[in-house]
Formats: structure tokens, C-alpha cells, sequence
């Protein structure tokens, strides 16, 4: 039948926009199913109608959601076109994931075979097309979609987490994206900063996409090199996507969970993550930005930590090769010498708290950008190219503002400050937390807790439930900026799973700075 035919409304899949009868598979004699192509699946029919002149139920439906690429090639006198697919599919236990179909069906009906591959391509074309996400239509979001064909700078650690990321990246990830029609530049990184050094200098035009296959630390590398560049707004435009090759892998954890997937890990979660970039659909993702006492300024896009829950990031390093498993062990090895930490919190509530006087709309005196002697203008007076202003802030040196909170407590077992849904693969800290809400999640546990109620919460943070246990140590608040200033200068303080000297940090929410791979 020809490429344009159109049919009445088909139930359950909307209006017939293509059909025809084709044989199944790309070899001649195969069987011969009729096919009907709605906007949102293909439907692949015996011949035949049913009893009474109705349309026969379909006997399979290949859902265009989870559709990543089509073609069409020759094949002798017929032509044939294809398509793959990434269902859902679960398992007798455990979670559904995603698994490859590919369905190839064979054009023989015109008369020559340029007729035949016509016919082909324009299938191929419309699976392709109306394969492409839809664009959500909310109010604030602003959503885009990678363009086909795709480019992309991959930036890849061999060393990260357990070792394999290029050896899944190979087996994985690279087959998934050449049916996506997306081509990959891969980058090896070979030392500390080299990813940093790579996006801050390169001529990032050639690319529509940056890809980090790593742990969430090449991403920080990533983000902070951007950001160095004089056109760091229009760098920042670019979406990055985040593949999971590292330990820890919150945001890719994080991405997942936001877009309504079940709990998954190592391939699965990768596997996840790489039909999320096969789609394209990309949205904006809160920054964080850091000042230190020592005058720098960082960028953060997962959290800041001090603290047990930085104890155990850094002090399993060591044990990186067993993967997420680290984490189990060097919380052990943390809750046997279990520390307090001496310090003041403050922080500006994302909702005024009772008691607390209403805040200026802008602060006396901005902070510094982190040089010496560099103060930011205001607010709308920003000189072109100039990072963006910490406008609720003031600088280190002088007292949090009036409408501030002050914990009264000042001995911690540990503060985190996290802007992603998850801490770790399997550390679901922040559930209420999106990739654009404005917040930093906040929480602090004060000292005398014991160690049993610890490992209770932590248990409980793998279904996300810890808050439910309402522990009287634990607190929770979320919060547009914060102030962290320990007593001495002992102890670990970590920004994306990197570690931070020991000293007085300040931080706010900065909305919508760059753009992220997303589900949803």
C-alpha cells in the first residue's frame, strides 16, 4: 500500500497514519503481517479482519516511546526498513528494565526496486519522527530536544569507580547511540583536571551534547570548566548528559528516579541513562554556587558536605575497585570511630519560618566571584560575561543577614546540603527534590546520636524513608542559601564527592544555570 494511505481511527493507538502488509523480517518468504503506524506506537496485525467487518486486534504493539531509530536499506529486488526499541520488561523478580527489540520488515509490493525502497524510507522517516519526545508544555520549564543527526563530546575516566567504564561504554552504550543516529567523539581523560582543561579551551561548536561516562566527579570537572569560559552562558546552553561509570552516580540515580523509573543499578541504570539520552529531551538544572573563605568559587550541581557522610566518601577511595560497595564499607569503618564536628550553621529558609523577620529584597554588600579584591555588582548591573551574583549572600567575614536562621546547636555528626533526589545509587536522600525547585535540601544531624540510630537511618535512606523514623537528631530544612563555618580546620568537606579543605563555606541555589539530559 502506499506510504501516504491513511485509515479510519484505530482504538487504544488514535488515527491510522500509515499501513500496509509487509513480510516480517529481511529475508524473502517470510510471513506476511499487516502493520498500521499510529503517533504513538506501531501495531503489527495477522492479515485479516475480525468477525463482523471490525479491524483485528492488534498482536503486538511497538510502543514509539520507546523507540530509539529506524532505517531502510535495499535488500535484492524488496527493500526493508527496521526499527529498535527499548521496552520495559520485567523480570520474575526485581524491577523491569530496559531490553533491545529490533523488528525488520521486508517491502516487496512496488514494481521495481526504487519503488520498494521509497515505500521503506518513508516508514523509516515517520517512525523516526514521531519517535521524537514531545515537548512538555508546562509553565517556567523550558524543555528542548537533541537534534538528529546528534554530535557528541564524550568525555570518559577509565579509572573511575571499578575500572570498566570503557569497556561499558563500548559494550553498551556506543551500540545504542549509532541506532540513535548520535555520533561520538570520546575523550580519554589521563589526570586530575583534564576533563576541566578540555571543555574550558575547546571550540565546543562541533558538538551539540557533552556526555560525562564517570562518576559524578568528572561532571563537577565538567561544570566548573564551563563556567570559566568567557561565553559561559552560551557553554552553559549546552546540554550535558551523565552516563553512570563511577561508585557513587547520584545524579545518574537522581535522572532516573525523576523520570519514573524503578530503581536500578550498574548496567541496568547505564542502560537507563543512555535511552534517556537516545531520546534527547533535555531540561534545566539548579546550580549551587560556593564561596570559600580562601576565596574561591566552585559551581555545584549534586552537594556539599562536613562531616560523617564526607568521612565515608573520602575514606573509602580507597576500596574504589569494589564499586558501590565501598560505601558499605567505609560507612562501617565510620560509625566504629564515630566523630563530633564543632562548627555554626546558618541558613535563609525557602519558606520564612515563624518568628523570623522578612528579608531585604537585597543584601547590604554582595560577596566576591573568588579574586582577590573583586566584589560583584548588583543585581542587573552585572558587566557582560560576568558569573552571576550571589545576591543573598554577604562575604564571610560579617555576620549572616537578620531574616538568616542560626542553628543553635553547634556540635554536628554531619551536615549535608544536596540539590538531586539521591545521595548514591542506592541513597535515596532528597525525594522530594527536582532538577529546577529553586532548593537546596539541607540536613543536619546533631551530636548524641547513637550508633545504632545512625545505621537506622541510613538503612532507611535506601527507600528514602529516614525522615519517616523521626529521629529527634535528625533535622531537615529546605533552604535557598546556607553558611557553614566550622570551629577548627580538622575534617573533610566534600562538593560533588570531591574533597574541599576545612574552612568557612557559603552557598545559594542559582536556577536553571545549564541544561541536563532528563526523562521528563
Amino acid at each position: 500500500m502506499a506510504a501516504g494511505r491513511r485509515a479510519p481511527p484505530e482504538p487504544g493507538g488514535g488515527p491510522v497514519l500509515l499501513q500496509g502488509t509487509f513480510g516480517c523480517g529481511p529475508s524473502p518468504g517470510g510471513a506476511a503481517c499487516s502493520l498500521a503506524l499510529t503517533a504513538r506506537e506501531l501495531q503489527v496485525r495477522r492479515p485479516g479482519g475480525a468477525p463482523g467487518g471490525c479491524p483485528a486486534a492488534a498482536d503486538a504493539a511497538l510502543r514509539l516511546a520507546d523507540c530509539v531509530g529506524s532505517a531502510a536499506f535495499p535488500s535484492a529486488a524488496a527493500a526493508c526498513f527496521s526499527l529498535v526499541c527499548y521496552p520495559l520488561r520485567g523480570p520474575r523478580w526485581g524491577p523491569p528494565a530496559r531490553q533491545r527489540l529490533e523488528r525488520t520488515f521486508r517491502v516487496c509490493g512496488a514494481p521495481d526496486a526504487e519503488g520498494n525502497l521509497r515505500i521503506a524510507q518513508a516508514w523509516s522517516r515517520r517512525i523516526r519522527e514521531l519517535s521524537v519526545p514531545a515537548v512538555p508544555a508546562q509553565d517556567g520549564d523550558s524543555y528542548g530536544v537533541l537534534p538528529r543527526p546528534c554530535r557528541a563530546l564524550v568525555l570518559l575516566n577509565p579509572q573511575s569507580g571499578a575500572g570498566h567504564a570503557l569497556e561499558d561504554f563500548q559494550a553498551v552504550v556506543q551500540p545504542m547511540l549509532a541506532e540513535a543516529d548520535i555520533a561520538t567523539t570520546v575523550f580519554i581523560t589521563e589526570r586530575p583536571n583534564h576533563a576541566h582543561e578540555k571543555v574550558r579551551d575547546e571550540d565546543l561548536s562541533q558538538w551539540d551534547t557533552l556526555v560525562v561516562m564517570s562518576g559524578d566527579g568528572l561532571l563537577y570537572e565538567v561544570v566548573n570548566g564551563l563556567m570559566e569560559r568567557p561565553d559561559w552562558e552560551d557553554s552553559m546552553k549546552k546540554p550535558l548528559c551523565i552516563l553512570p561509570g563511577g561508585s557513587g552516580n547520584a545524579l545518574a540515580a537522581s535522572i532516573n528516579y525523576y523520570a519514573g523509573n524503578d530503581h536500578v543499578a550498574k548496567k541496568k541504570l547505564l542502560t537507563n541513562c543512555t535511552f534517556i539520552l537516545c531520546k534527547g529531551l533535555h531540561t534545566q538544572m539548579d546550580l549551587v554556587s560556593l564561596s570559600t573563605a580562601s576565596g574561591k568559587r566552585l559551581f555545584s550541581f549534586l552537594g556539599f558536605g562536613w562531616g560523617f557522610i564526607s568521612d565515608v566518601d573520602i575514606d573509602s577511595e580507597k576500596y574504589r575497585r569494589l564499586g558501590n560497595a565501598r560505601f558499605t564499607l567505609g560507612t562501617l569503618q565510620c560509625l566504629a570511630k564515630l566523630r563530633v564536628y564543632q562548627g555554626r550553621l546558618s541558613y535563609l529558609p525557602a519558606v520564612p519560618e515563624q518568628d523570623t523577620p522578612p528579608g531585604p529584597r537585597d543584601p547590604s554588600a554582595p560577596v566576591t566571584n573568588g579574586q582577590a579584591g573583586h566584589v560583584l555588582p548588583r543585581a542587573g548591573t552585572e558587566v557582560p560575561g560576568a558569573l552571576p551574583t550571589d545576591s543573598l549572600l554577604v562575604p564571610l567575614g560579617q555576620p549572616v543577614p537578620a531574616h538568616w536562621t542560626v542553628v543553635p546547636e553547634e556540635e554536628f555528626v554531619t551536615v549535608y546540603a544536596i540539590y538531586q533526589s539521591h545521595l548514591g545509587t542506592n541513597l535515596l536522600m532528597a525525594p522530594a527534590a527536582r532538577l529546577h525547585d529553586g532548593c537546596i535540601h539541607l540536613f543536619y544531624l546533631k551530636a548524641g546520636i547513637s550508633r545504632v540510630a545512625l545505621l537506622k537511618i541510613f538503612l532507611a535512606m535506601a527507600r528514602g524513608t529516614h525522615l519517616d523514623l523521626n529521629c529527634p537528631h535528625l533535622r531537615y530544612v529546605p533552604v535557598r542559601a546556607f553558611r557553614l563555618e566550622p570551629r577548627v580546620t580538622v575534617g573533610i568537606m566534600t562538593v560533588d564527592g570531591e574533597a574541599l579543605a576545612c574552612e568557612p563555606v557559603q552557598g545559594q541555589i542559582h536556577d536553571r544555570l545549564c541544561r541536563v539530559l532528563s526523562g521528563s
